[in-house]
């Protein structure tokens, strides 16, 4: 059974205000939609990926219970701050990726730090995430849009929610936003072939 958002709210709620045990009620809650994001996340990756979908929700869940002083408004919200820092999580391999592929830092790594994704592919998150951060300088609400959708994978009502802003406002952002971004990433792209 699925639990009703109401539900993850009054815990959500319950936890901003200090209740611990609100905490430990909600986890198990949203373990479930949690996985299903880092899921989406992963599937886009290339296979022979090291890092593995419970190791990227559990490094969520370690940020998300260090969040200090936040107000948590409904189930939207706090999925949508989970969709931001799965993509920071990505985006940080991704560096780090790039960076030992260069011999930058070269000492003894385990394993388990080595980089999760092929240089092409870290190449590709780092290309995104420059394109959504110059969208972002230029229109925040389009940025914050574009995260919520791609990487957060919340519905196009659960966007306008968390953003507050109409359902049909949200839409027309979306599509200019994948417009905008779309023709960043080819003209990139195609400086990159030159």
């Amino acid at each position: 059974m699925i639990p009703g958002s109401q539900d993850v709210t009054q815990l959500l709620v319950d936890w901003s205000n200090g209740d611990q045990t609100a905490l430990e009620k909600l986890l198990p809650l949203v373990n479930a939609e949690l996985r299903h994001l880092a899921g989406r996340y992963m599937r886009r990756e290339n296979p022979g990926n090291t890092l593995q979908t419970s190791a990227l929700v559990n490094e969520a869940y370690l940020r998300l219970i260090d969040q200090k002083n936040v107000r948590w408004q409904n189930r939207a919200h706090f999925f949508g701050i989970a969709a931001q820092l799965m993509r920071r999580i990505l985006i940080d391999h991704a560096r780090k990726a790039h960076y030992q592929k260069r011999g930058g830092g070269a000492i003894k790594v385990s394993l388990a730090e080595t980089a999760a994704v092929t240089e092409a592919r870290a190449a590709e998150l780092l290309a995104v995430d420059e394109a959504l951060g110059k969208l972002a300088a230029m229109d925040a609400r389009k940025g914050r849009i574009v995260e919520l959708r791609f990487f957060g994978g919340l519905t196009e009502e659960e966007t306008a929610e968390v953003m507050g802003i109409s359902l049909p406002t949200a839409q027309r952002e979306w599509r200019a936003a994948k417009a905008w971004l779309r023709r960043m990433l080819t003209d990139i792209k195609d400086s990159d072939i030159e």
